[in-house]
C-alpha cells in the first residue's frame, strides 16, 4: 500500500500519486512519454534499459513489468547497456574511459538521450520507491 492515497487525478496509480499537482503529472507524463518513444535510440532498447535500472532501483511497481530480456546483441545497445550497467554500479562516477566508449559509438544525440533517460528513469523508478508503489495498487 502507497504511504498516501492516490488522487483522484491520472490514469495510473504512479499518475495518481503525482496528481495531487496537476501540473507536475502532466508535464511529468508528458516527459516520459517523449522519452520512451523512437528518437535517437530505439524505445526497444530503452525499454530494455527500464528493465535493468528497475532491477536495482526498489520500486515493485516497475520490477513487476519484467526483467531484461537480454535480446538485443547490435553495437549500439552492448555500448548503451554497459553504460547502464556501470551506471548502476558506480552511480555517477562514471570513469573517463567508459565516457570514451560512448562518445566512440554513439552520436551527442545519442548519448544525450540516453543519459536523459536513464537519470529521468531512475527518478521514477525512486519515487514509486519512496511511496511504496506495487504492482497491487494498479488496482486502486
Amino acid at each position: 500500500m502507497t504511504i498516501i492515497q492516490p488522487s483522484l487525478h491520472g490514469e495510473t496509480s504512479f499518475q495518481r500519486l503525482l496528481g495531487y499537482n496537476e501540473a507536475v503529472m502532466k508535464n511529468w507524463r508528458d516527459l516520459s512519454d517523449i522519452l520512451e518513444c523512437d528518437g535517437a535510440l530505439s524505445g526497444e532498447l530503452k525499454e530494455e534499459i527500464r528493465r535493468m535500472l528497475a532491477q536495482q532501483n526498489g520500486c515493485l511497481y516497475c520490477k513487476a513489468k519484467g526483467k531484461p530480456k537480454g535480446h538485443l546483441k547490435d553495437n549500439k545497445s552492448a555500448v548503451c547497456l554497459g553504460f547502464t550497467d556501470v551506471f548502476l554500479k558506480l552511480n555517477t562516477d562514471i570513469p573517463e574511459y567508459i565516457i570514451n566508449i560512448l562518445q566512440d559509438n554513439l552520436t551527442n544525440s545519442e548519448i544525450s538521450e540516453l543519459i536523459a533517460f536513464i537519470t529521468f528513469t531512475t527518478s521514477q523508478q525512486y519515487f514509486g520507491a519512496l511511496m511504496k508503489l506495487s504492482p497491487n495498487d494498479e488496482k486502486i
